[in-house]
C-alpha cells in the first residue's frame, strides 16, 4: 500500500460516513415534511421525487460504499423517527381504577 492508496481509502471512509450522515437527515426531513400539520401535499411530492431521484443518482454515479452510506443512513433514520411516536396529552391512557 503506498501513499495514494492509503489516501484513496480514506477519502473512502469518509465518503461512506458523509453519505450515512446525510441519509440519516434526509430521512428526518422526510418524515418531518410528511408529518407537517397543515399537510401541504406539492412539499410532500417534492421530497419524495427528490429522494428518489437522489437515490437513482447516486446508485449510477457513486461508488458502492457511498450508496451504502446512504440507504444505510436513509433507512435507519425513516425507521428511527418513523417508529418513533409522539404522544399528545389527550392520548395519555388513564389510571385504572378499582
Amino acid at each position: 500500500m503506498d501513499f495514494y492508496d492509503f489516501f484513496a481509502f480514506i477519502g473512502w471512509i469518509i465518503r461512506f460516513f458523509g453519505l450515512l450522515v446525510f441519509g440519516v437527515a434526509a430521512g428526518w426531513f422526510t418524515l418531518y415534511a410528511f408529518k407537517q400539520p397543515e399537510q401541504c401535499w406539492q412539499l410532500q411530492i417534492a421530497v419524495f421525487l427528490g429522494i428518489f431521484l437522489f437515490t437513482v443518482l447516486l446508485a449510477h454515479y457513486s461508488s458502492a460504499g457511498g450508496l451504502g452510506g446512504f440507504a444505510l443512513g436513509l433507512g435507519g433514520g425513516l425507521l428511527y423517527w418513523g417508529m418513533r411516536g409522539e404522544k399528545s396529552p389527550e392520548e395519555e391512557i388513564p389510571d385504572e381504577e378499582d
